[in-house]
């Protein structure tokens, strides 16, 4: 693996690197400081983390749709029914019938054999090297063909797993919190959100990322001490907009300057600066009761 030579977790540098965890596999930082890696079955591991990935993703968009879209009677005060929520007949009826889907295909697919479908077959020969399970959450199932999106190969098939693992673990993250949240507060995830409500301050937040990303960058989290650097070219871009701003301001003044000198002279021929104050007495004269 890509971590063989390095005795430390990437994740958290002060731990050794456990044995298993060693960049083989995708998603793989060294996060493991409890050591279940070394204690349980690391295949199940990892096709548990798989299955709540994709579940978590689904759910972190359900639950705010739910209350942006489901009628009033379905929702608990406002909010998604759930374990902290509580839930009306229907709902939980709903809930329960979900779960006993979800745990019958566990039961049917706990123990499939992948490695004689056609993406079972391109999994063994990736991974190989490593061990002979293939890849866990394996299902076969790629109907828009987008598995091969990043490149047709291992390295490309690798780095797909690895974005679809961390967008997993980052909905696990915000399902976690959209249930405190509600529990805690008693109010839905989307009141008052700027996520999910029209406004200007999250695109200004948004493009403020993307415009300092492009200049700056984070240096690698695992050297001490972690520093905040220029980008590719960032050094560039930055003189570049400084420059620009520099030329509008100069424009700017010169523009202005430029048209005060316009104003002076047209003052200066027929008093254009006293015209405002003689109208407004003119007219005062006509009335003496002003």
């Amino acid at each position: 693996g890509r971590y063989n030579g390095k005795e430390k977790s990437i994740a958290i540098p002060f731990l050794p690197r456990p044995t298993a965890l060693d960049g083989s596999h995708a998603g793989d930082y060294g996060f493991d400081p409890l050591g279940l890696s070394e204690k349980l079955d690391f295949y199940a591991m990892q096709e548990s983390e798989v299955r709540h990935a994709r579940l978590a993703m689904l759910a972190a968009v359900g639950w705010p749709m739910s209350e942006l879209l489901a009628p009033q009677w379905m929702l608990q005060h406002g909010c998604a029914p759930s374990v902290l929520n509580g839930a009306n007949p229907l709902a939980a009826l709903s809930i329960i019938g979900f779960l006993g889907a979800a745990g019958y295909f566990e039961l049917k697919t706990s123990l499939r054999q992948s490695s004689s479908t056609p993406m079972g077959k391109i999994h063994s020969k990736d991974m190989s090297a490593v061990w002979k399970y293939g890849v866990a959450g394996d299902y076969n199932w790629d109907p828009l063909n987008l598995y091969s999106s990043c490149g047709d190969d291992f390295k490309g098939r690798k780095g797909l797993r690895d974005v679809e693992l961390s967008h997993g673990r980052v909905a696990m993250l915000g399902i976690t919190y959209f249930a405190f949240w509600e529990a805690l507060t008693g109010h839905p995830i989307v009141e008052n959100n700027m996520l999910f409500h029209p406004n200007a301050l999250f695109p200004l937040l948004v493009a403020g990322y993307t415009a300092w990303s492009q200049i700056y960058e984070v240096g690698p989290l695992n050297e001490y001490p972690i520093e905040i650097k220029y980008a590719n070219e960032g050094e560039m871009k930055l003189k570049r907009v400084q420059n620009g701003i520099k030329d509008a301001v100069e424009q700017i003044s010169e523009s202005t300057a430029q048209s005060k000198k316009t104003l002076d002279e047209l003052d200066s021929k027929f008093g254009i600066y006293e015209a405002p104050k003689k109208a407004i007495d003119a007219v005062r004269s006509t009335y003496k009761y002003w």
